[in-house]
């Protein structure tokens, strides 16, 4: 078997990647970056459930407040109760990490969290809150948004 010479390995691969124009256009059409929210933790505690959370702003802005609407589900897909995360004052570009404990709660005992939207959010833009939200989990516990 032949191997193609490595210039004309470089050249399909040059053909084939985005041009510096189509990838600005492609970052552009996807907005400024947002928020990103990580569910890091969940540990059990003597008053309760602590949820450690991880929120980057990739927003060029710092957000002053931001306060979220959540669902929170039991293991079997019932609503187990409706609460408000305050992560407070966001610096642009740089992590944040909050901790909300849920009194008589076990970690276990949660099986998804939603995230049902911005109760309240003070930032330069409307959106900066909303736009561009990514929500991930490092635990058995499902985030959704």
């Amino acid at each position: 078997m032949r191997l193609a010479p490595i210039p004309a390995i470089l050249a399909v691969l040059a053909a084939l990647a985005p041009t510096a124009p189509a990838a600005q256009q492609a970052e552009e059409e996807a907005g400024p970056g947002g928020l990103s929210i990580e569910l890091n933790a969940a540990r059990d505690g003597t008053g309760g459930c602590t949820l450690s959370f991880v929120i980057t702003n990739g927003g060029a802005e710092a957000v002053e407040k931001a306060v979220f609407e959540t669902v929170l589900f039991d293991t079997g897909g019932q609503v187990d109760r409706l609460t408000l995360f305050d992560f407070g004052a966001l610096p642009a570009g740089r992590p944040r990490v909050r901790q909300f404990t849920l009194p008589d709660t076990s970690c276990g005992g949660i099986g998804r969290i939603l995230v049902n939207g911005v109760s309240t959010c003070e930032a330069a833009r409307d959106d900066a809150c909303s736009a561009g939200l990514t929500l991930s989990t490092r635990t058995d516990i499902e985030v959704v948004g």
